[in-house]
C-alpha cells in the first residue's frame, strides 16, 4: 500500500500536535513499517519502528520476584524490609523532638535563679517574653526535626514507588506506545 508522502507529512504534523485519531496513528505505524520510506521521513520512521519493537517486548510480570531473588542471592539470602525501619525511624524522630524540647526547657529553667523566676511571676510582660522565648526555641527545634522526618518520608515514598505494581491503565499505556 503506497501512500502519498504529503499525506503522511500532514498526518505526522497532526501527530506531533497530538491531534490524530487512533486510526490515523495506526496508518502512520503501518506506513513506517514498510521498507519504502522517503529519506526525509527516516527520523520519524526510526521512532515508529522503535515503538513497534517496544510493543512486541513482553512485560515480565515476575519482575519484582526476579529482582528480589537476585538481591537475596547477592546478600546471602538476607533482605531487611525497609517498612519496619521507616516506622521505627518515625517514632524515634518524634521521641527525639520531645526529649530535646524537654531538655532545652529544663536547661533554661536551671539557668535562672529563684529570684528571676519570682520576677517573671510578678511582671506579666516579662513572663510573656520568657514564654515566647521558650516556645520559639521549641518551634525552632521542632522544625529541624520535621525537616529530618520529611527526608524519611521521601525514602518511604521512593520505596513505595519501587514496590508498586503497575496498574492496568499503566500497562495499557505501555502497550499503546
Amino acid at each position: 500500500m503506497r501512500m502519498d508522502s504529503k499525506h503522511i507529512e500532514a498526518l505526522l504534523e497532526k501527530y506531533w500536535n497530538a491531534e490524530t485519531t487512533l486510526e490515523q496513528e495506526q496508518e502512520l505505524h503501518e506506513f513506517f513499517q514498510s521498507k519504502e520510506v522517503p529519506e526525509n521521513l527516516n527520523d520519524a520512521a526510526m521512532l515508529f519502528r522503535y515503538f513497534e519493537e517496544e510493543k512486541l517486548k513482553k512485560l515480565n510480570e515476575n519482575f519484582n520476584k526476579d529482582v528480589t531473588k537476585r538481591v537475596q542471592q547477592r546478600q546471602g539470602g538476607k533482605i531487611i524490609p525497609m517498612t519496619n525501619w521507616v516506622s521505627v525511624a518515625r517514632v524515634a524522630a518524634g521521641i527525639v523532638v520531645v526529649v530535646a524540647a524537654g531538655y532545652l526547657i529544663g536547661a533554661e529553667i536551671r539557668k535562672r535563679t529563684p529570684k528571676e523566676i519570682a520576677d517573671t511571676e510578678s511582671d506579666p510582660k516579662l513572663a510573656f517574653e520568657q514564654t515566647k522565648k521558650a516556645l520559639l526555641m521549641i518551634s525552632k527545634n521542632f522544625h529541624k526535626a520535621q525537616r529530618e522526618a520529611s527526608m524519611i518520608n521521601l525514602l518511604n515514598e521512593a520505596e513505595q514507588k519501587i514496590q508498586r505494581k503497575p496498574s492496568e491503565d499503566e500497562k495499557e499505556k505501555k502497550v499503546n506506545i
